[in-house]
């Protein structure tokens, strides 16, 4: 109920008034059965936009720790994150990978559908990166469709790293669903589940249109940091080199004859 509430008439209007979002290829999602929706990750808003386009309930798993906060902080949290649309990541596995796996399994066992981000984090930089396998996985065991999806405009909305944004009007856009089922039975062929990913974040690109890189993106961002780094410490050397030759330059013949 919450989660209905929540979308149509707490929060949902709002977003709708206030940023007026697009949304292209809707009749793609089927109106009932299970399906999986695959979105680029541009920003933490993608979550709220992408699903406030649709008539149906989309869910996420999300980190267990947003549902067992003790406190009156954590009761508030837990209620808003449920209610719109996460689920918490089944701990009986093994690990975070394998509980979130069981906990989508059990939403498109139900009917539903399921919402992933197969870059596994938020794109820095703006382009889409490589795909995890998890989203290959999961529509062979479930035989679920995979449907692409992009959304663009939501890292100006609310850019990471940023407590304000700027005004757009994101846009949401669907691609036909994805059928794998010609690979039933492969699920465990890594080869298979690399295919499978790199067909979906290609569609997912041509609806985003957004630059490829064959890289991880927690990889990238590892990568960026260390580029960083080197160049703060290229640049403070460079620093202390100019000063070294000021400081020899005030050793000239004026302060000498002095």
């Amino acid at each position: 109920m919450l989660y209905w509430f929540l979308k149509w008439i707490a929060l949902g209007p709002v977003l709708r008034l206030v940023f007026r979002p697009k949304a292209y290829g809707v009749e793609h999602v089927p109106e009932e059965g299970p399906a999986i929706l695959a979105s680029n990750h541009l920003s933490y808003a993608d979550w709220l936009f992408m699903p406030l386009t649709l008539n149906r309930r989309v869910t996420f798993v999300a980190k267990a720790e947003y549902f067992t906060t003790p406190g009156i902080k954590g009761w508030f949290q837990k209620k808003f994150f449920s209610g719109a649309g996460q689920v918490p990541i089944d701990r009986s596995g093994a690990n975070a990978a394998e509980g979130a796996m069981k906990s989508a399994m059990k939403i498109l066992a139900e009917g539903d559908l399921f919402g992933i981000y197969p870059e596994g984090t938020r794109s820095h930089d703006g382009k889409l990166y490589r795909g995890k396998t998890g989203v290959a996985r999961l529509a062979l065991e479930t035989g679920a469709p995979v449907i692409p999806c992009a959304v663009v405009g939501t890292d100006v909305v609310a850019p990471a790293g940023k407590v304000y944004g700027s005004w757009t009007r994101p846009t949401v856009r669907f691609g036909k669903p994805l059928d794998f089922s010609r690979y039933a039975g492969m699920e465990n062929d890594r080869y298979i589940l690399r295919s499978i990913t790199d067909e979906i974040m290609y569609e997912i690109m041509r609806l985003s249109g957004q630059e490829y890189v064959d890289l991880y993106a927690s990889k990238a961002k590892e990568l960026d940091k260390e580029k960083a780094k080197q160049a703060a410490a290229e640049q403070a050397k460079q620093a202390a080199a100019e000063q070294a030759e000021q400081d020899k330059a005030g050793d000239g013949p004026e302060q000498k004859a002095s």
